[in-house]
């Protein structure tokens, strides 16, 4: 397969104002990439593009839960950059809680954020990516797209989705310029479940206890998920493991894709925990 050069057009990065999207835009920067960044937080996204130290970025704010904004903001992005070559969706939240804690109106609010907010961004701008001789498009889902823990239904829900979106967009785009790869990250030191949502009916020091736990699993450097992110786009992977963890889970799955919750319980067992009053 013809291995891409983000050098040559232009990336499209979501959720470019924090984490993950932040560090790989300005990993792309440094190596003089053409980027359009998209986020809702103007403010974060206006100080990260005023870092990277090039002109060659446009920035565009934007909830992608609104479709027709979503549709607004990529009529701008294909003006201002006639050469799409990739797409990069890092736009997402993270949600605890158990679904009896959860609300309806919880769960579709971070199943519209991770899901449908990268199915319209993906819809609105394939005509551009398949404009290019070769482009590619990349879904960060995640480790909980391969491994339902306890304690983050809603976020499985959306990742297992956003995992299942991505692989039928692969095979329906078969035989054109455009391939489809999702990224599976494991305990990516970005803070993203530090400052996500929890359900109301959480106590939040009991939420921010999970919480805590959840991030003191993590190990792997945003700069190093980044590289990892950047090259499976350079080299239009169908499905990249980002993380010690993320491969070990993946092989865990295989093995026993009935009964891993038997081997991961007691590791999460402090990070799933949305119940127990603190003494």
């Amino acid at each position: 397969m013809r291995r891409l050069d983000l050098t040559r057009g232009t990336t499209v990065i979501t959720g470019a104002a924090s984490g993950m999207g932040a560090e790989i835009a300005s990993q792309l920067a440094t190596r003089g990439a053409s980027l359009a960044l998209v986020d809702r937080d103007a403010d974060a996204l206006i100080r990260i593009r005023d870092g990277l130290g090039t002109s060659a970025v446009t920035t565009h704010v934007v909830d992608l839960r609104d479709d027709d904004a979503v549709l607004a903001t990529c009529a701008e992005i294909t003006a201002a950059h006639p050469r799409l070559v990739s797409l990069i969706t890092c736009a997402g939240s993270s949600m605890l809680g158990t679904l009896e804690q959860l609300t309806m109106e919880e769960m579709r609010w971070l199943t519209d954020v991770n899901l449908w907010g990268t199915v319209s961004i993906t819809k609105a701008l394939l005509p551009a990516l398949k404009a290019a001789d070769a482009a590619h498009i990349t879904h960060l889902a995640s480790v909980y797209a391969l491994a339902a823990p306890a304690g983050r239904i809603p976020y499985s829900l959306s990742k297992f989705a956003v995992r299942g979106f991505s692989e039928a967009l692969r095979h329906e785009l078969e035989g054109t310029s455009v391939t489809v790869g999702a990224v599976y990250p494991a305990g990516v030191r970005t803070g993203i479940i530090l400052h996500g949502r929890y359900a109301a009916a959480i106590e939040p020091a009991v939420a921010a206890r999970a919480a805590s736990a959840q991030a003191a699993m993590y190990h792997t450097e945003p700069t190093d998920a980044a590289a990892t992110i950047i090259r499976a786009a350079e080299r239009r992977r169908a499905r990249t493991m980002v993380g010690r963890e993320a491969r070990l889970i993946d092989v865990l799955v295989r093995l026993t894709p009935a009964h891993y919750w038997r081997v991961m319980r007691r590791p999460l067992r402090a990070a799933t925990d949305t119940t127990t009053p603190l003494s």
